[in-house]
C-alpha cells in the first residue's frame, strides 16, 4: 500500500469524494493541520488544502510546517502538489502544465526550515535536485498518456505575495532563469525534502506575466483558468493514485538526513 498526499485548492476534495475521506486534525509542534484521510485503489491519500478549505489563508500564512510535519507523522511518503502560476517563458501559455524541476526562492518573511536551532536541532539539505526524480518521470508520463499540453521541466519562481508581481519583476525572474511564477511552492518543497518524502509538483498555467499579458492581472482570470483546466486535473489525480508502483526505496528523497541520523517526527516539541 502507498501512502501519498494531495496538496492543491480545497474545489479538489470533490474529486476523493468516493474515498469516503474522514477529517482528521493533527496536532504538530507548529499548530495544527486538517487532513482529509481516504482509501483509494488500496493506498492510504490524505487530501490536504493548503489555503484551508475555504481558501482563507493567503499565500504567506500558510503554515507549511504543520502540513508538511502532519504529513509524515500520518506515514505519508509521496506527495504530488499542484500551484496555478503564471508564464515568464513564452513557451509556456495558459491551459499548459509545467513539471516543475528547478526553483528561485524570492520569499521574505516565511518560516522555510525545521532546522532554525529549535531544540539545538540544525542540517543542511542538498537541493541540487529539488523534485523527486522518480515522480516527474512517472508524472511526465502519465500527462504524454492523457494527451495533456505539458512541459517537463520549468524553474518555478517563488514570490512573497500575496499580491502580483510588477512588469519589471517578471523581466528580472525571467532574465534569472525563470519559466513560471507563484507564491505557494516556497517553502512548501523545502519543507518535504527535509522530511524525507517525496514530493512532485505541477503547475497550472491560469496566465503571462505582468508585462507579457495584454491584459492586467485579475484573481477572477486565475480561477477561470483553472476551472477550465479541472477536468484535466482531477485525471492526473486519478493516474497518480492508482498508479500502485511504489518509489523505490533508495530514491535519494527519502535519505536527504542520512548523514544527521534521518527525519525524526519525535525530535520537535
Amino acid at each position: 500500500m502507498r501512502k501519498l498526499a494531495i496538496i492543491a485548492g480545497s474545489g479538489v476534495k470533490e474529486s476523493l469524494s468516493s474515498a469516503g475521506l474522514k477529517t482528521e486534525i493533527v496536532h504538530t509542534p507548529f499548530g495544527d493541520a486538517k487532513c482529509e484521510l481516504g482509501n483509494v485503489a488500496g493506498n492510504q491519500v490524505c487530501f490536504l488544502a493548503r489555503h484551508g478549505l475555504h481558501h482563507v489563508l493567503p499565500p504567506h500564512k500558510v503554515n507549511y510546517r504543520a502540513n508538511i510535519w502532519a504529513l509524515k507523522h500520518l506515514g505519508t511518503e509521496e506527495i504530488l502538489s499542484t500551484t496555478a502560476v503564471g508564464s515568464l517563458n513564452e513557451k509556456m501559455r495558459p491551459g499548459d502544465f509545467v513539471i516543475c524541476d528547478q526553483f528561485i526562492d524570492f520569499t521574505k518573511s516565511r518560516v522555510n526550515s525545521f532546522f532554525n536551532g529549535e531544540n539545538n536541532l540544525v542540517a543542511h539539505v542538498d537541493f541540487t535536485e529539488p523534485y523527486c526524480p522518480s515522480l516527474r518521470e512517472k508524472l511526465s508520463q502519465t500527462l504524454a498518456e492523457l494527451k495533456l499540453s505539458y512541459h517537463a521541466t520549468g524553474c518555478y519562481a517563488c514570490m512573497e505575495g500575496p499580491r502580483y508581481e510588477s512588469k519589471a519583476e517578471v523581466k528580472m525572474l525571467a532574465a534569472l532563469g525563470g519559466d513560471i511564477v507563484g507564491m505557494t511552492n516556497i517553502p512548501e518543497v523545502l519543507l518535504a525534502r527535509e522530511a524525507e518524502m517525496c514530493y512532485v509538483n505541477i503547475s497550472l498555467v491560469t496566465n503571462m506575466g505582468a508585462g507579457i499579458s495584454k491584459t492586467p492581472l485579475s484573481h477572477e482570470e486565475v480561477v477561470a483558468a483553472m476551472s477550465a483546466m479541472g477536468k484535466d486535473v482531477l485525471a492526473i489525480f486519478d493516474a497518480f493514485i492508482h498508479y500502485n508502483e511504489p518509489v523505490k526505496a533508495d530514491c535519494p528523497c527519502k535519505h536527504a538526513l542520512r548523514e544527521y541520523g534521518g527525519f525524526q517526527v519525535d525530535s520537535f516539541k
